[in-house]
């Protein structure tokens, strides 16, 4: 065997990185039982327990990482296959907090599960009507919305007056042709979440019923983050182009920005005014700027792997992204500093992986992304 092809396998070995490609970018945070790969999905940041929340998928762990220290807590009891694939069908997928408490959905026992993290262990848990997506807490209304896409559907329990005990089913809110990732507006009294394709719609959340839809722009939906303070909703489609939209101003696009390319789970770090998106295709973690009109501006491209379609921001200055291959996540500054012809910045335009122009500097003006024939997916993406 020549050593080309040693140096091959060795690269593919260690993630699948492109022969001669920049290092990823940032600090690797390697996460106990994840050696076979992780098939990630949703990644959180809780600033009341001071931890990035990293449901592990097919290992059946729940990581709680230090952004600090990068120190890793392990918290086990979900939902845990031997042989994982390239998806994220199997065990804990998608976590939120509330109250000191953890929520998380197990896609392989269809449970809800409520999670004591001082005590390291799931302390109750509730049967879900269907396959799960996406959780999220209703503060104001002690309530916790699932996404359940292979129903149409978002579930909606009632969290019980006795913490830790399980949650109780309330009602289902139909999302034809969705739903597809979810955000609560607690200072609106509304919750946000895609269609597939093309729209994205608030629900009333007193009367759980949908009471607006805006067109977002994306032939394929994917990450939704919101701005609550200045109400700007952001939407970011499979090629990477991100919208914004004014939710005060029933859903006016402010402005659109093309960067990157196979984005999924995005994140907004609200001290900052920052977008952290990862991309697949492009093997890239982008951050983008929010003006004070809502109008995006690129800020730095980082390079990160081909399985990297998930990122959350923390309140330290940091993105974190994840690696599939690797079952590993990443720390890396949210907006580093511009390099010289060294760095990994780019100076200007360039084209995507389908051939859409892609506005990389100064950001001022709309940019429109080449049309992706993608039909509707489902959860395993």
């Amino acid at each position: 065997m020549n050593a080309r092809r040693l140096l091959v396998l060795a690269a593919l070995a260690a993630g699948g990185d492109a022969i001669g490609a920049a290092p990823p970018a940032g600090e690797l945070v390697a996460l106990p039982g994840g050696e076979a790969g992780i098939g990630f999905d949703d990644l959180r940041y809780s600033a009341r327990l001071h931890r990035v929340l990293v449901p592990g998928g097919g290992t059946g762990n729940l990581y709680l990482v230090d952004p600090d220290t990068r120190a890793v807590t392990v918290i086990g009891g979900f939902g845990a296959v031997a042989r994982r694939g390239g998806g994220h069908e199997d065990g804990p997928t998608s976590v939120d907090e509330s109250g000191g408490l953890l929520y998380v959905i197990d896609r392989t026992r269809h449970l809800l599960d409520v999670v004591d993290p001082v005590a390291k262990r799931i302390v109750a848990s509730a049967r879900l009507a269907a396959g799960p997506d996406y959780v999220r807490v209703v503060e104001s209304r002690r309530e916790l919305w699932v996404t359940e896409p292979d129903a149409d559907q978002i579930e909606i329990f009632a969290l019980a007056a006795t913490a830790g005990a399980p949650p109780v089913h309330a009602a289902v809110v139909s999302v034809r042709n969705g739903p597809e990732s979810l955000v609560i507006d607690e200072a609106r009294g509304r919750a946000y979440t895609h269609r597939w394709q093309a729209s994205t719609v608030a629900i009333d959340l007193a009367s759980r019923k949908i009471v607006a839809e805006w067109q977002n722009g994306c032939a394929a939906a994917r990450g939704i983050a919101l701005d609550g303070e200045r109400g700007f909703l952001f939407a970011a489609c499979a090629d990477g182009t991100t919208t914004v939209l004014d939710v005060k101003a029933g859903g006016r696009r402010l402005s659109t920005l093309a960067h990157g390319s196979g984005v999924d789970v995005i994140g907004y770090a609200a001290q900052t005014r920052h977008l952290v998106l990862a991309g697949t295709r492009c093997r890239c973690l982008v951050t983008l700027a929010v003006g004070a009109d809502g109008t995006l501006s690129f800020v730095s491209e980082q390079p990160a792997t081909r399985t990297s379609h998930c990122a959350v921001a923390d309140d330290r200055g940091h993105a974190w992204w994840c690696d599939q291959d690797r079952g590993a996540i990443w720390r890396a500054a949210e907006a580093p500093a511009v390099r010289g012809s060294e760095g990994h910045a780019p100076a200007g335009p360039r084209l995507n992986d389908d051939g859409a122009r892609r506005e990389l500097a100064g950001g001022k003006s709309e940019v429109t992304a080449a049309p992706v024939k993608e039909t509707r997916r489902s959860p395993s993406r």
